[in-house]
């Protein structure tokens, strides 16, 4: 049988144009050694049809009961990985191939980078499959909500050995430096060797565009600086941000925040995300249109949205930089007493923007959402931080992909939701107790309920009230007499 999936997966690579017919013999012979197998008998009992996830899957799965591997997730990882990257180009020759593409069309070439990463199962395609999505309507408008079961649990020798783990080893950096590009991997680092990265020239910088291996949204991508160096939210921010959209029309692309519980897990290496994907943000409409007056070409609003966000729209990159970094020079001095805002707790900043930059009717467009970390002893997480009420369906820092409107939340909830449909069934009397007065709520609410596929209903639209609630907890202005006094600040 393993000599069926081997041929099965070199089928399956030249079917997706990861090799071609010439590569066969070559091919062949590394995956073989990689197995421990001398040779590839002239007939087997067929050819496995299946997609290359699972042909891997079941590869892995003869190395282990072989011992080839021992039965541990970072070596099945890494045997995986391995065994694409005889599937891959060098980065060489797949630089070139989608520079060639992008000269015909820049979609081309993120079209060809995006297949190729799934193709050679970078991109986890079986594990992402396993997230549970839905829309939820909010009074902000539909919501994407994802609870995300993607991430693989670790096996008991699993967390021995990374327990055992001699924390000495500097290479690479962090997850997002160049130098994961063709990594083998290692207990408690991930595997790498199938990992390619385009190199994406920024205003006078290298910076490298991936795909994310779990991917949230279409094409989910990442651009890294070269530098491995800290988050910096500046002008130089927006610049990259407009550069990369002038080249790339079809994406958006957004920084996380730059400061800690309002930044994202990742601050200790500069960069964005970005992607194809319309996000709930994006058709948010507007609530306030006002002039900033150093800025006249510049169409400027605040967003119905729950954080409080900026658009700011031009037909030229230049003045919509100058206008972005106005906003942001103003916004990292401002406080406001009654709105709990203050910049600085002694020398400690604690303002910052998210920004979101995309492409609209042939206009530049940039969001710039503001961001506040000050905590307080109610608030120890953070004032604008989901609040201890919310705390049941999600604790963690707001980052990027939820103040665009799509929720991520614990792999958890899964089995939590379903206790709470038992008990919306009367089929239980208790769920965990951090969801008992939520659970307690929605039976009074919508009193005796026996239809199941009703309950699943009733449960994303209150998740989707919830996350609208996470969101707002998280927006610095609660009314709108607290944003003008804030335009009123950026016209003086």
């Amino acid at each position: 049988m393993i000599y069926s999936d081997i041929r099965g997966l070199l089928q399956k690579g030249i079917e997706v144009g990861l090799i071609d017919t010439a590569d066969q013999n070559y091919v062949t012979n590394q995956v073989l050694a990689l197995l421990h197998l001398e040779s590839m008998p002239a007939t087997t009992e067929g050819t496995t049809d299946d997609s290359i996830p699972n042909l891997l899957d079941k590869i892995i799965a003869y190395a282990t009961e072989n011992n080839v591997i021992d039965n541990v997730f970072d070596d099945k990882d890494i045997l995986s990985a391995t065994i694409m990257n005889c599937f891959v180009e060098r980065p060489s020759v797949i630089n070139a191939i989608f520079q060639k593409k992008y000269s015909n069309s820049p979609k081309n070439a993120t079209d060809y980078f995006y297949e190729l990463s799934k193709n050679s199962n970078y991109i986890q395609m079986n594990r992402i499959k396993k997230n549970i999505h839905f829309k939820a309507t909010t009074i902000y408008g539909e919501m994407d909500i994802t609870i995300n079961m993607s991430k693989p649990e670790k096996d008991p020798e699993q967390i021995k050995r990374e327990s055992e783990l001699k924390h000495d080893v500097d290479y690479p950096k962090c997850l997002l430096c160049i130098e994961n590009e063709g990594y083998a991997g290692r207990t408690g680092y991930p595997a790498r060797a199938n990992h390619r990265i385009i190199q994406v020239p920024l205003v006078n910088e290298n910076w490298y565009l991936q795909y994310s291996p779990y991917v949230y949204y279409n094409e989910h991508s990442i651009l890294l600086a070269e530098e491995h160096r800290d988050m910096k939210i500046g002008k130089d921010t927006f610049k990259r941000l407009l550069t990369f959209i002038e080249k790339f029309p079809h994406y958006f692309i957004g920084s996380n925040a730059d400061l800690p519980i309002v930044g994202g897990s990742i601050l200790n290496h500069d960069h964005y995300q970005a992607g194809s994907y319309n996000f709930p943000m994006t058709t948010a409409t507007t609530a306030l249109s006002f002039t900033l007056e150093n800025f006249p070409n510049i169409t400027a609003s605040v967003l119905e949205w729950p954080l409080t966000t900026i658009r700011l729209q031009s037909d030229e990159i230049e003045p919509l930089i100058q206008a972005a970094d106005h906003v942001l020079t103003t916004w990292k001095s401002y406080s406001d007493e009654e709105a709990d805002i203050r910049a600085f707790s002694n020398e400690t900043p604690h303002n910052t923007i998210t920004p979101i930059a995309r492409m609209r009717a042939n206009k530049f467009e940039l969001d710039l959402v503001l961001r506040n970390n000050r905590t307080t002893e109610e608030h120890p997480l953070g004032i604008f931080h989901p609040h201890a009420d919310v705390h049941h369906i999600k604790k963690e820092n707001i980052g990027l992909i939820e103040v665009m409107g799509l929720a991520v939340l614990p792999a958890r909830l899964k089995d939590e939701l379903a206790e709470i449909k038992k008990f919306l069934l009367d089929q239980t009397t208790s769920v965990a107790p951090y969801h008992q007065q939520w659970a307690e709520q929605m039976k009074a609410n919508y009193g005796e309920l026996s239809n199941l596929e009703q309950i699943e209903s009733i449960l994303e639209k209150e998740l989707g009230i919830k996350f609208a609630k996470v969101l707002g907890d998280a927006g610095v202005f609660k009314v709108q007499s607290e944003c003008e006094r804030f335009i009123q600040t950026l016209n003086r």
